[in-house]
């Protein structure tokens, strides 16, 4: 999965103009490019951006669902909007993304936030601008389970700097117990690599952007569904193309993640060295429980292989504490994993149940006591603080009389 860090990327680098627009990101990297499409609609309809919601014409919030706290941290955030809404009844006030992908949260939306006049998911991004065009002042909610590749022909207003994104793939196949990116992003779908090398020249061509970086929930399973061309191929290609620029990717899953990959990173000097492979437990029976494909020996096996070939690599990954039926020992075993590889970056997150996976259903929730002390400890220790704050952690974690695993009854 994408790196989900909830932080709040607002598009407003412009001087305002008289029609003005403002936009929310919750949520990971590719949530960041949509809004950049989005801004591209606005942009290409005369809006500038504006430097605060109060003088926005246009408001989107772009959701988040990797985790509850994204949820409910949007769902304050657009109550609110009502007091704008009710002093400027002419604002138009637009919820999309991952969250609003569901059903059961578009219509949550729709019947507690009447002063919302947009609501609309994943599937129908590309239709944003037919949205703005077509409102009348009516509150409207629009849902469709028909996902396309989500708009690469959208323009698109860039705001990362030196770096551009660019998709290669969307949705995802893998369906682990724990999330909920196959339910609002769909299955696998890649775009033509004449489309993708098409859309990295003229971002060479513009010489505007230094940095180039591919996204999709499963960069490594990229081609799986067309045949045409594997991800390995695709990244030789663009290092192929001339230009002066950096190429990286996010975000690998560790069972696909192929040593011929590995070599072209070795090899390619456009290719930035670094890796971000989510483990998210160290423990193969918890891996088993989440429907990872690969155990805690094959992922080591990647890592030393990574490690053998580019000696200087920077590697990064992903971290859930508090898994159903996660147990001490379970968790120890992320600890040594962590101290074993010890990564450049760690990215540590509570298990959040999301309606609708399985795990959700699971027996044995972890009680959130034991969450937070788990996820202090992995940040701890990746951040190698002193063995004594570790062990204070330790401590305090083993005086709550058991692992904090909630009877099903």
């Amino acid at each position: 999965m994408l790196l989900a860090l909830d932080f709040f990327d607002k598009i407003c680098y412009h001087t305002p103009m008289k029609k003005l627009y403002y936009i929310t990101t919750y949520g990971c990297q590719l949530n960041v490019h949509e809004s950049e499409k989005l801004a591209g609609v606005l942009e290409g309809l005369g809006f500038t951006c504006a430097t605060s919601l109060e003088e926005a014409d246009v408001i989107v919030f772009n959701t988040c669902a990797i985790r509850a706290g994204a949820e409910d941290r949007a769902f304050g955030n657009i109550g609110a909007l009502k007091r704008l809404k009710k002093e400027n009844p002419s604002k138009i006030i637009a919820v999309c993304g991952c969250m609003t992908q569901s059903a059961e949260n578009a219509e949550y939306v729709y019947k507690t936030f009447p002063f919302v006049d947009i609501i609309f998911g994943t599937a129908n991004l590309y239709l944003f601008k037919q949205f703005l065009e077509n409102h009348n002042g009516k509150h409207k909610m629009y849902h469709s389970d028909e996902y396309n590749l989500l708009g690469e022909d959208m323009p698109k207003f860039r705001t990362s700097g030196e770096n551009a994104w660019v998709n290669i793939m969307q949705g995802c196949n893998n369906f682990c117990t724990y999330c909920i990116v196959p339910y609002v992003r769909g299955r696998e779908r890649s775009r033509s690599k004449e489309d993708i090398l098409a859309e990295i020249k003229e971002l060479i061509s513009s010489g505007k952007y230094k940095k180039i970086t591919l996204l999709g929930q499963n960069v490594n399973s990229y081609g799986n569904d067309t045949k045409q061309c594997n991800f390995a191929t695709l990244l030789k290609e663009i290092c192929a193309l001339e230009g002066d620029f950096k190429l990286t990717f996010m975000t690998s899953h560790p069972k696909d993640f192929s040593s011929e990959v590995i070599d072209i990173i070795k090899t390619e000097n456009k290719m930035l060295k670094e890796i971000h492979l989510p483990v998210q437990s160290g423990s193969s029976k918890i891996l088993r429980a989440m429907n990872r494909g690969y155990t805690r020996e094959k992922y080591l096996g990647i890592i030393d292989e990574i490690k053998q070939k580019i000696p200087n690599i920077k590697l990064s990954t992903d971290i859930i504490v508090g898994f159903p039926n996660e147990s001490e020992e379970d968790f120890q075993e992320t600890i040594t994993l962590l101290k074993y590889v010890q990564y450049d970056n760690v990215f540590a997150f509570m298990y959040s149940p999301r309606a609708g996976t399985p795990a959700a259903k699971m027996a044995g929730q972890i009680d959130q006591k034991i969450k937070n002390l788990r996820v202090n400890e992995v940040l701890a220790c990746a951040k190698e603080f002193k063995k004594k704050e570790v062990e204070n952690v330790t401590n305090q974690r083993k005086n709550i009389k058991n692992d904090g695993a909630i009877s099903p009854n």
